[in-house]
């Protein structure tokens, strides 16, 4: 568990740069939101409260777009604390990611704050870590004054996920990579500012250095992660370029896929949660697989653009039911085993 808050850290001091530091705050508001759930719950059970609550919170904090109202960042908080963990027996019960059922919850209950409300990053030195917020600084950063835009303007724009599904305008793969979102775009004659999406999942490169440390160090399973991977890459090419389902409606650019929206987040931090992830070997790769299959299949067909939530609750569903289908097919191969273990338990 400090591991995985270690690999967000980065994260987090890169959210900060990009969108000042009521990142940190939003942060801080979910982290005391769930300790004080968890201590509620676990209390009167007389077990101590455990660091994954941590993980959870900051998961989720770094899932939100930084103009999430506190109030909506605090109720997801509860939610995925109490509902995503605490009513199945707290830590090591939970069926589904708790960061991911208090994502999807503010998600749906809160469609505006959560779709709508995006801002441009800062860019250059000292970025947000001379600002509270992009609204705080009452006026457009620096490199977009010259559009004559006002500050309304920027707050109300769509990320990258959203521009290329309504308007088939891609986003520069080195700014996605990087983190620095923001500039312009061209809807007709209108001119509309481009803006960044959610804290934690800005910079790519830093998602990937913690892929990177959470494999080196074993917190992490490759399997879940790898399935994850092959499963989003795979049904990408498939779909858009064996079969020609790109364009207008179409399914986006694999560098689009990986690298806009939260998928990479999810890809590392949420799929390789070993609670809520199948505990059988090919399980696991199925699981990963499914996951990373209905990132690109529910952007692409579905209502919501930002599916990864609803995939990896899909997969938690699903997961144990994988399992059961490995234990299935190994006693279908091996059915000596299966009387001897019949056997046994007589």
């Amino acid at each position: 568990m400090k591991r995985v808050v270690l690999a967000l850290t980065p994260l987090l001091l890169a959210a900060i740069y990009h969108f000042g530091w009521r990142v940190l705050a939003v942060l801080v508001a979910a982290n005391l939101t769930g300790v004080f759930i968890e201590w509620l719950t676990s209390r009167s059970q007389a077990r101590p409260i455990s660091y994954a609550v941590f993980v959870t919170c900051w998961l989720y904090a770094l899932s939100l777009p930084p103009t999430v109202p506190f109030g909506v960042a605090v109720v997801g908080a509860a939610v995925a604390v109490l509902f995503g963990k605490e009513v199945f027996g707290g830590f090591g019960r939970n069926f589904a990611n708790p960061a991911i059922v208090g994502r999807a919850f503010v998600y749906i209950c809160f469609p505006v704050p959560l779709t709508a409300q995006f801002v441009p990053a800062f860019r250059g030195l000292p970025g947000g870590f001379a600002h509270w917020s992009l609204e705080s600084l009452g006026r457009l950063p620096d490199y977009l004054v010259a559009t004559g835009k006002g500050l309304a303007d920027a707050v109300t724009q769509a990320s990258p996920m959203f521009v290329y599904r309504d308007h088939q305008i891609l986003t520069p793969w080195w700014d996605l990579l990087t983190g620095n979102i923001g500039g312009t775009f061209q809807v007709g004659q209108q001119t509309r500012i481009l803006s960044a999406g959610s804290a934690g999942e800005g910079c790519a490169i830093l998602i990937l250095l913690a892929a990177v440390y959470l494999l080196a160090t074993r917190t992490a399973n490759w399997r879940l992660m790898l399935g994850g991977f092959a499963g989003a890459i795979g049904t990408n090419v498939l779909f858009r370029n064996v079969l020609g389902f790109a364009g207008a409606g179409g399914v986006p650019p694999l560098h689009l896929t990986l690298l806009a929206g939260t998928t990479l987040y999810v890809l590392v931090f949420m799929v390789t949660d070993p609670v809520s992830a199948p505990a059988r070997k090919p399980a696991q790769l199925a699981y990963g697989l499914l996951i990373g299959t209905m990132i690109v299949l529910l952007r692409w067909r579905g209502v919501f653009v930002a599916a990864a939530s609803f995939s990896v609750l899909l997969g938690n569903l699903i997961g144990p039911l994988l399992d059961l289908g490995v234990d299935w097919f190994e006693r279908r191969r091996n059915p000596q085993a299966q009387s001897q273990s019949e056997g046994a338990d007589g």
